[in-house]
């Protein structure tokens, strides 16, 4: 008897271990649409037993408790709710929230404020908020009435027990710039919860790489080359268990007498940025960190964001206008990651 239900189990344990020894093909994934944008997860190297429908279910829950949370575009997130909330007091919130908002503080003080969540009032009032708005340049006094409303230190964070504060009960909290990197952490976190050791986790451009693509190969990514009314790379960069984040001028603008101006805000200026940098793309441990950060450099310009990012030993990649053409810098920390430029054209 015992030998045979040694038999058995043998039996079993083999027909397990050929099961899960098999595979879905080489390369599978999904996508779909999250707070105002889309997204993609790709995967590589799946055995059979994983639910790709399951995952796909587990994928967007978690994105809608992320829009329910952070969203502008929704009244009933519970960022709205704060938002419309006059109270000075400290109002409760979820840690969830907490923590997006403590990390952009974080970044706003590395700054120096080129980062501000507080700055939809002035991106409303150059016309690139949720609602159309003119193409037009504002008058100096409203730029002012704006900028009263606008400013990190303004906006107060508790972690325990986690709660939000406000100076002015008309401050109006924006987290379009860290949010989406932040639900990709979400969904990478709850991928790797699964058992999923290879993904690329796509959400409104931010992303995050883990492991290696089918064939064992790492992750490729294009880098956008910020030309207007164009989609062609400008560089592939090779990734393995890192986020990367690009901010850019050259997808959402408006000509006024000749002159570009920028969707990209100096919360300290109250006006879109003037310099010369074009894009930069940060790779980071974290989604919602290179996120924010991107943003931070953008801001700053090609001078003073590339100083930040080499004091911080950030992972960084310049892409600058010149009366020649586009050119790109690297800080020191990039110089570990395989990088391809491409020609214009291709």
């Amino acid at each position: 008897m015992r030998s045979r239900f040694c038999a058995l189990l043998f039996a079993s344990c083999a027909l397990l271990l050929a099961a899960c020894s098999q595979r879905l093909p080489p390369q599978a994934g999904f996508e779909g649409f999250t707070m105002g944008t889309s997204y993609s997860v790709r995967l590589a190297g799946l055995s059979a037993w994983f639910d790709l429908y399951a995952l796909q279910r587990g994928v967007q829950r978690r994105l809608e408790e992320v829009d329910a949370r952070m969203s502008t575009y929704r009244a009933d997130s519970e960022l709205s709710r704060f938002n419309r909330n006059p109270s000075t007091d400290w109002v409760p919130a979820s840690p969830e929230l907490v923590r997006v908002i403590a990390e952009a503080q974080r970044i706003s003080a590395l700054s120096d404020g080129a980062f501000d969540v507080t700055v939809a009032p002035l991106v409303d009032l150059w016309g690139f908020g949720p609602e159309p708005g003119e193409d037009r340049v504002p008058e100096e006094a409203a730029i002012r009435g704006a900028l009263a409303r606008v400013g990190y230190r303004k906006l107060h964070v508790r972690r325990q027990p986690p709660a939000l504060k406000k100076d002015r009960g008309d401050l109006h909290v924006d987290l379009s710039a860290i949010a989406k990197g932040y639900a990709v952490d979400v969904v990478a976190d709850y991928l790797s919860a699964q058992g999923v050791d290879d993904y690329l986790v796509e959400v409104g451009g931010e992303m995050r790489a883990s492991g290696h693509k089918a064939g064992g190969q790492p992750w490729r990514i294009g880098i956008e080359r910020p030309q207007p009314g164009q989609r062609s790379v400008y560089a592939v960069v090779a990734l393995s268990d890192v986020a990367v984040a690009t901010s850019g001028d050259y997808r959402n603008y408006f000509r006024q007498q000749g002159r570009l101006y920028s969707h990209t805000i100096d919360p300290r200026t109250g006006r879109p940025v003037s310099h010369h940098l074009a894009s930069v793309t940060v790779l980071a441990a974290s989604s919602m960190y290179a996120d924010g950060m991107a943003t931070a450099l953008d801001v700053l310009g090609p001078g003073a964001g590339f100083e930040l990012a080499e004091r911080e030993g950030l992972v960084a990649f310049f892409i600058v206008r010149t009366e020649k053409g586009f050119e790109d810098r690297a800080t020191r920390a990039f110089a570990r990651y395989s990088l391809e430029r491409r020609p214009a054209g291709d």
